[in-house]
């Protein structure tokens, strides 16, 4: 085996801190926690402002368009660095990017609460969405460093179960926060949180070895202006009716050019470009290692993650619009009738972490995102007047177990194979591409959404009928799902 196959495949040696030792597995599920905290903040925060931007549009005296910046901004922010962010934790340590991001996000949480105007708003999240692409990749990337593999599968339920509640908890607590003290707190509340977050990191988790290379600055350049391009277009198009934005500048044109400068970028990844473009550095490492997607597994957890990010993001709109502006509910109860989905999750995130440990998880999430089809399905053939309230918490029921099958699964499928030194680019690339996929079902909902309720003349039914973005999606994840290889039998074969 080369040395090239060998820095992906060979995962069985233990992590070290800096000073050589050995990373206990006490020390590894204490780091774990520590992490998970931070994380759990910044998957609620994507989510939380939605409930509340009614009454954020209310107290700052402003419009809708410009309230929609307020997560449009900090989903942006969020998303262009996370390649970046997750070799800078290859190149610099995770414990240390992530302090700088949790400091990032904490102070930028009180300035948002501060904030009184619109404009300063949207400039604080946007520094917070900063802050959120730091953190984000060191969390799954010190479950690769970490933990040894036959442990990982655990250490992935926490984090599924984590990711799983945190998506549904964010409009809950936002729902509970507005009705409750005022729009701010949906900020203030990140503050504590952050310094808890802190210490705990300070205290609990190594300063692991680094793996220096010579860092991808042209990488950095093409790839962060192609994902701006692409997230601003995909995001903002339904503002803009997919067409022109200003003067000869249009949605297209800004996708177009986003995917031109993603191919450059990735055509500058590959290995035969390195000598012509680096040829003095020796040591010269790219910052996303196009080899990791000779992995069968690793290139078909990511399309998984894409499709997941854009189902889920697609699921939660209508549903909250429904039940409140259909059936009238207050934003707290309706988001209470959708709570079984976190709970559901959370009980069984760590159950299907034990079993991942033995079973082959690509099945496990086939069914995982079957289960968010039908749960889909259930909406859109319910969303109907007579229906009862108390189908939405069954359907919101079986979502919470799709989640609780989905999100580890894909994980664990997609990192299995990742080495240390590859741990920060790969968890970069898996996070940015869920956050395209996010990005992509945001405006992807709107857009039908839209289109379904002027054709249906009917709020409930277009709403119901907007399902198909799920449906459709959900269903060509489940077919990547079931294509996976059994990842312990891959990395029995790669060793």
């Amino acid at each position: 085996m080369s040395s090239e196959q060998s820095s992906v495949a060979n995962v069985d040696h233990l992590a070290r801190d800096r000073d050589g030792n050995v990373v206990t597995e006490k020390q590894a599920w204490n780091a774990l926690w520590a992490f998970l905290i931070g994380f759990f903040m910044i998957l609620v925060d994507t989510s939380i402002v939605t409930t509340a931007l009614p009454a954020t549009i209310r107290a700052l005296n402003t419009n809708l368009n410009q309230g929609v910046w307020i997560n449009s901004a900090y989903l942006l922010t969020y998303a262009v660095p996370l390649l970046i962010t997750g070799r800078m934790g290859d190149r610099w340590g995770p414990r240390r990017m992530y302090l700088i991001g949790m400091a990032i996000f904490g102070a930028s949480s009180l300035a948002c609460g501060l904030s009184p105007t619109i404009g300063l708003l949207i400039a604080a999240r946007a520094v917070q969405g900063i802050g959120a692409a730091f953190m984000t990749p060191q969390s799954l990337s010190v479950i690769t460093r970490l933990f040894a593999p036959e442990k990982r599968g655990a250490a992935m339920g926490m984090w599924g179960a984590t990711a799983g509640v945190a998506s549904f908890v964010g409009p809950v607590l936002g729902g509970i926060l507005v009705d409750t003290l005022g729009w701010e707190w949906i900020f203030f509340v990140n503050v504590p949180i952050s310094i808890v977050g802190l210490w705990l990191v300070v205290r609990n988790v190594p300063v692991l070895e680094t793996h220096g290379h010579s860092f991808d600055w042209l990488g950095v350049v093409l790839s962060g202006i192609g994902m701006t391009l692409l997230v601003f277009g995909i995001q903002e198009g339904e503002q803009y009716n997919w067409g022109t934005i200003t003067g000869i500048i249009s949605v297209p044109l800004l996708i177009i050019l986003g995917v031109v400068f993603m191919v450059i970028f990735v055509l500058s990844q590959a290995e035969w470009a390195q000598p012509y473009l680096h040829p003095h550095a020796s040591d010269f490492e790219p910052l996303v290692p196009l080899r990791l997607f000779t992995k069968r597994n690793f290139s078909l957890a990511n399309a998984a993650t894409f499709l997941v990010g854009m189902l889920v993001n697609a699921y939660v709109l209508p549903t909250a619009i429904y039940l409140q502006s259909v059936r009238g509910k207050s934003p707290t109860i309706a988001a209470l009738l959708l709570i079984p989905t976190a709970v559901v999750s959370g009980l069984l995130s760590p159950l299907v972490g034990r079993v991942l440990q033995r079973r082959r998880s690509g099945r496990m999430a086939a069914i995982g995102v079957a289960l968010y089809v039908i749960s889909s399905i259930g909406w859109w053939l319910f969303t109907v007047p007579s229906t009862q309230l108390w189908v939405f918490p069954v359907l919101a029921a079986i979502g919470g177990v799709g989640a609780a099958l989905t999100w580890s699964a894909i994980s664990l499928v997609g990192t299995d194979d990742l080495g240390q030194a590859d741990a920060g680019a790969g968890s970069g690339v898996f996070n940015a591409t869920r956050q395209v996929g996010s990005a992509l079902g945001s405006a992807f909902i709107a857009m039908v959404m839209d289109a379904r309720i002027r054709a249906r003349h009917d709020l409930g039914r277009g709403l119901g009928e907007s399902m198909f973005v799920t449906i459709t999606a959900g269903t060509i994840c489940v077919i990547v799902c079931a294509s996976f290889a059994n990842f312990k039998r891959a990395r029995e074969h790669n060793s």
